[in-house]
């Protein structure tokens, strides 16, 4: 198990660090809520690349973000009441990917990510507005779409407060967090892109909301969760899982948890982590051997980076 002395702390200034990439060759990228992608350097000063683009009269609000194979980034758009994908490019140019999906305009868009065979999987949280409307156990209006050469559409309907998602190793399921009903769940992914019913791998406890997710190399799921600030390991297989890391406040996470399950969780209480985690929110395997980990969090002016007690599993965009 990791301690909280295990983790260490970079850059200074980000605004809402939610996301964290790391490429093959090291560079670490953050969203940024100033309006696109901070590049952080080894001495832990950054540069932002805003994004520029007439399509957002109010900008671009990077939540998840991802690579492109051409070294560009996907960017989901969580607007206050709109949504969208947006290419990035090195030099700050924003254009549109995906706007709206079986014919309405995307809500605010949580993530999107390339997959090995090109197609775009993207992630809404819910419909609901304001968001925090669905801040409760009962959330079920998130979606999963796919975009590929048919177009994009609806794949997954129904959610409990969709967040990250990825394919599986072999690539046969697309696992995916439901946030707020604090569910790590799979779909068996088809030729055709379409998903299979889901399978419900782990309920979280009381105060673990699930965020972030990537594989190691031994096949198990690394989960940030929320709130309780945890690193948590899941083994498909069995269900079980295992606390890795713990930095949550055990009555902060009972306060939380129970405004969730009461319906009456705020963003004043989600502004609140109690935590040097912040909020813990994505992991991204990097260094040699893949043996460590940057993180990102939701509330603080920082990201971190901790020795790993396993290898992670390459991430798609290693393979461009």
């Amino acid at each position: 198990m990791l301690a909280l002395s295990d983790v260490s702390f970079h850059g200074s200034g980000l605004v809402r660090p939610e996301s964290v990439i790391v490429s093959r060759a090291g560079e670490v990228f953050t969203a940024d809520f100033r309006g696109g992608v901070a590049a952080l350097a080894p001495d832990g000063s950054h540069r932002l690349i805003a994004g520029r683009t007439s399509d957002l009269p109010q900008g671009l609000k990077p939540n998840g973000i991802a690579f492109e194979p051409d070294g560009s980034f996907i960017i989901a758009h969580l607007g206050a009441e709109e949504g969208g994908v947006f290419r990035l490019s090195r030099d700050g140019q924003a254009t549109p990917l995906l706007r709206e999906v079986d014919g309405v305009a995307l809500p605010p868009t949580n993530y999107a990510l390339r997959d090995l065979h090109s197609r775009l999987w993207v992630t809404v949280s819910t419909r609901l507005m304001p968001r925090d409307r669905d801040w409760t156990p009962r959330a079920a209006s998130g979606f999963i779409a796919l975009v590929d050469e048919r177009g994009a559409r609806i794949v997954a309907d129904g959610l409990g407060y969709t967040n990250e998602c990825l394919p599986s190793r072999d690539g046969r399921h697309l696992y995916v967090n439901e946030t707020y009903t604090r569910r790590l769940s799979r779909f068996p992914v088809a030729a055709d892109g379409s998903l299979g019913p889901k399978e419900v791998l782990h309920e979280f406890a009381p105060g673990e909301f699930p965020d972030g997710l990537a594989f190691d190399a031994e096949g198990q799921v690394w989960v940030t969760a929320i709130v309780a600030n945890r690193l948590l390991r899941l083994d498909p297989a069995t269900g079980r899982v295992r606390c890795m890391l713990d930095g949550g406040d055990p009555a902060h996470v009972a306060r939380i948890a129970a405004a969730c399950e009461a319906g009456t969780l705020t963003s004043a209480d989600m502004a609140q982590a109690h935590s040097p985690l912040a909020n813990v929110s994505s992991l991204a395997f990097a260094g040699p051997g893949r043996r460590e980990a940057w993180l990102g969090c939701l509330l603080a002016d920082r990201i971190m980076r901790v020795k790993m007690p396993v290898a992670g599993h390459p991430p798609p965009h290693w393979a461009w």
